[in-house]
C-alpha cells in the first residue's frame, strides 16, 4: 500500500452499537488516499470483531488492541502510528459524510499554512439528522481569540496538518482530562493558523452513553481549568481561582464571584481595540454561557437567579432561551435543548412565586 495522505485515528471502546456505521463512513469517503488507525481501547463489547471483520474486506483498516489505558493515551499511540501528512480524527459514533476528506483536504491545499481545520456539524438523534446552521462567530477567523473560551471545532471534524503543527505540540495531555482536545486546540491556535468549512460535513450523535454525557462533570471542571489559565496567561481574570472553586462546587460564592468574573473580562474587553475586542466580546458571552449551563444544571432557582442579577444578563438568556421553548412547541422531539429551557423557565418561575416582587426581575420575553 502506498504511503497515505490522511491517517484517521480512530479510539474505540464499547463501541459496538455504532462503530459499525462510523467506519462504513469512513471507507466510503470520495476521497481514497488515507489509512485508518483502529484503536480497541480494551473494549469488553464486539467492537474489536466488528473491526476485525472491516479489515479482512479493505486493508487501509489497521487494528490496535490491548488492554484499557484511557482515551488520551489511546489518541497519542494512534497519532504516534499514523504515517499521513494529514491526521484526521473520528469518533466510533459519528459519522463523516461521503465528501468530508476531499473538502478538507482541497482546504489545505489552498492554505498549506494551515495547522488545522474543521467543519460544521449535524446533529443525530437515533434515525433523525437535526441540519445544523454557520454559526457568524467564526467568522472573524481570530481563532487564537476564540480558542481562550470554548472548544472552537467538534473533536471528530479535526484534521491536522503535521508539516505545519511541531511533532512535540501534537500530543494530546493527560492533565486535561476530557477537555483534552480544548487544550490541544488553544495550544496550536496560539501559534499556527486554523479555519472552518462551513458546511456540515460530520453527524454527531447525542447519546446517553457518550464520552460527553457520562463525564459532563468532569468536563465542565477541566474546561474551567483552561479558560482559567487562558485568562490570567492574558491578565483578563483578577481572580482565577474563582473558575476553579465553581467547578468544585456550585453554591451562593461561587457563583458570586464566577459573576465578578464575567463582569472583570467584560470590563477588561471593552478597552482592547478593534476589530479583535469584538471576537473578545463572542468569546466572553460563550463563556458566560457555558458558567449559566453549569449553575442551572443544579436546579437550584435562587443560584440561577443571582448569576443572572449579578451579571446583568437577564435580557440575553430571554432570547437564547426562548429559541428552545419555540422548539418545543414546533418540533418537541427535535433536541435536548428544547427540554432544558423548558425545565429552566419552569423552575425560575416556581423561584420567583417564592421570593418578594421587588427581588424579582420582569418575566416578559421569556415566554
Amino acid at each position: 500500500m502506498s504511503v497515505p495522505l490522511i491517517s484517521v485515528v480512530l479510539p474505540v471502546y464499547n463501541g459496538e452499537p455504532y462503530i459499525a456505521a462510523a467506519l462504513e463512513s469512513i471507507l466510503r469517503q470520495d476521497y481514497g488516499r488515507f489509512e485508518v488507525i483502529a484503536l480497541d481501547d480494551g473494549s469488553t463489547d464486539r467492537s474489536l470483531s466488528i473491526l476485525q471483520q472491516y479489515r479482512k474486506i479493505d486493508d487501509r483498516v489497521r487494528i490496535i488492541s490491548r488492554e484499557n489505558r484511557g482515551l488520551v493515551a489511546t489518541l497519542n499511540e494512534g497519532i504516534a502510528l499514523a504515517r499521513g501528512d494529514l491526521i484526521a480524527r473520528m469518533d466510533a459514533d459519528d459519522i463523516s459524510y461521503p465528501s468530508r476528506f476531499s473538502r478538507q483536504v482541497a482546504l489545505f491545499t489552498q492554505q498549506p499554512q494551515l495547522a488545522m481545520s474543521g467543519t460544521g456539524i449535524d446533529q443525530l438523534l437515533g434515525n433523525r439528522v437535526v441540519r445544523g446552521q454557520p454559526n457568524p462567530i467564526y467568522q472573524s477567523g481570530d481563532w487564537h481569540i476564540l480558542s481562550l473560551f470554548f472548544t472552537i471545532f467538534l473533536h471528530s471534524t479535526v484534521m491536522f496538518n503535521r508539516r505545519v503543527v511541531p511533532e512535540d505540540m501534537l500530543v494530546y495531555d493527560a492533565g486535561y482530562v476530557h477537555a483534552e482536545d480544548f487544550d490541544l486546540f488553544r495550544r496550536i491556535a496560539r501559534e499556527f493558523p486554523a479555519a472552518m468549512i462551513d458546511d456540515s460535513l460530520v453527524a454527531y450523535r447525542i447519546h446517553s452513553d457518550s464520552v460527553t454525557s457520562r463525564h459532563k462533570r468532569q468536563m465542565r471542571r477541566t474546561h474551567l481549568k483552561i479558560v482559567a489559565e487562558n485568562l490570567e496567561r492574558q491578565s483578563l481574570n483578577d481572580d482565577p481561582v474563582a473558575l476553579l472553586d465553581i467547578g468544585a462546587d456550585v453554591t451562593l460564592d461561587t457563583v458570586r464571584r464566577a459573576a465578578d468574573c464575567i463582569l472583570t473580562l467584560e470590563r477588561k474587553i471593552a478597552k482592547q481595540a478593534a476589530p479583535v475586542s469584538s471576537s473578545y466580546a463572542d468569546g466572553a458571552l460563550c463563556f458566560f454561557y457555558f458558567l449559566y449551563q453549569l449553575i442551572a444544571d443544579e436546579q437550584r432557582p435562587a443560584l440561577t437567579h443571582e448569576f443572572l442579577t449579578r451579571t446583568g444578563k437577564w435580557q440575553f438568556i430571554r432570547r437564547r432561551e426562548r429559541y428552545g421553548l419555540r422548539s418545543a412547541i414546533l418540533a418537541p422531539w427535535l433536541c435536548r435543548f428544547s427540554d432544558e429551557a423548558t425545565r429552566r423557565a419552569d423552575a425560575l418561575a416556581r423561584y420567583y412565586q417564592s421570593v418578594p416582587v421587588k427581588m424579582v426581575p420582569p418575566l416578559q420575553g421569556l415566554a
